[in-house]
């Protein structure tokens, strides 16, 4: 399932969203070359989230070979601006414009109700707690973790909780034919949440790379619990006002 659009409208512009995106695209461009492979290799290497680097797990002189090339070499000291800084590193194309369209589908309504300043604050500790949960999977790897879907999952988890209802109209591949279908976003969340859980429990004990599944469950659980402290009781009400924009083509319950 890949989410096009909302059925539900907001009241204010997305400033903080839109900002987030471009912060994300300006990293992509700067510091990341664009996903060319020494850029991206070093870009991994200098602002990835590497949890045996951060907890000092990894000897003094140990070496990764990201390609490219480029050698990460570590002198035993930690590197905290990592947790913040992996949060804008993205390791392709793919990686980066999935993210920003699913924050930018679903972000827009979690400011609606808290306000720029609250929602920065909100998305950035849910990446934290993303971050947290991966990181204790595994503490002594070596493997750069980066990416925004972390703490994209926490916006994807505070959505679920306030619009179980509203309808998100889901691109669908059944084969080789695809479909459009509006269903509600418990069910297109609460499936995307299974297969982070069904993906996560085999890489439980694994050193290897890949997908960051339990950052994706740490931050969409994040976003369950935190955004009782970050809506605004007076926004969420002006916008439970707003009558939804609904769609009678290809809608499934």
């Amino acid at each position: 399932m890949f989410p096009l659009r909302d059925e539900n409208p907001t009241l204010r512009t997305p400033y903080a969203v839109i900002a987030i995106i471009a912060l994300n695209a300006v990293a992509w461009f700067a510091l990341q070359g664009l996903g060319s492979d020494v850029a991206l290799a070093r870009s991994l290497c200098l602002y990835g989230l590497i949890p045996g680097d951060l907890l000092g797990q990894l000897p003094t002189g140990t070496q990764i070979n990201l390609g490219s090339g480029l050698v990460c070499q570590f002198d035993g000291t930690s590197n905290p601006v990592s947790l913040l800084s992996s949060m804008f590193m993205h390791g392709g194309w793919f990686h980066i414009i999935g993210n920003m369209w699913f924050l930018w589908v679903f972000g827009d309504n979690i400011e609606d109700v808290m306000g720029p300043v609250r929602f920065v604050i909100f998305y950035l500790v849910c990446g934290l707690a993303a971050a947290g949960a991966q990181i204790m999977t595994d503490p002594s790897s070596a493997i750069p973790m980066v990416g925004a879907s972390g703490a994209i999952g926490g916006v994807m988890g505070a959505y679920a909780l306030l619009y179980p209802r509203h309808h998100v109209h889901t691109l669908i591949f059944l084969g080789f034919f695809a479909t459009t279908v509006a269903v509600p976003a418990i069910f297109m969340l609460g499936y995307w949440f299974l297969l982070q859980i069904l993906g996560g429990l085999p890489t439980i004990g694994s050193s290897g790379g890949g997908v960051a599944f339990w950052a994706h469950i740490g931050g969409f659980l994040a976003g369950l619990v935190c955004v009782h402290l970050f809506k605004r009781p007076d926004y969420m009400a002006a916008h439970q006002g707003q009558p939804a924009r609904h769609s009678s083509r290809h809608r499934w319950f």
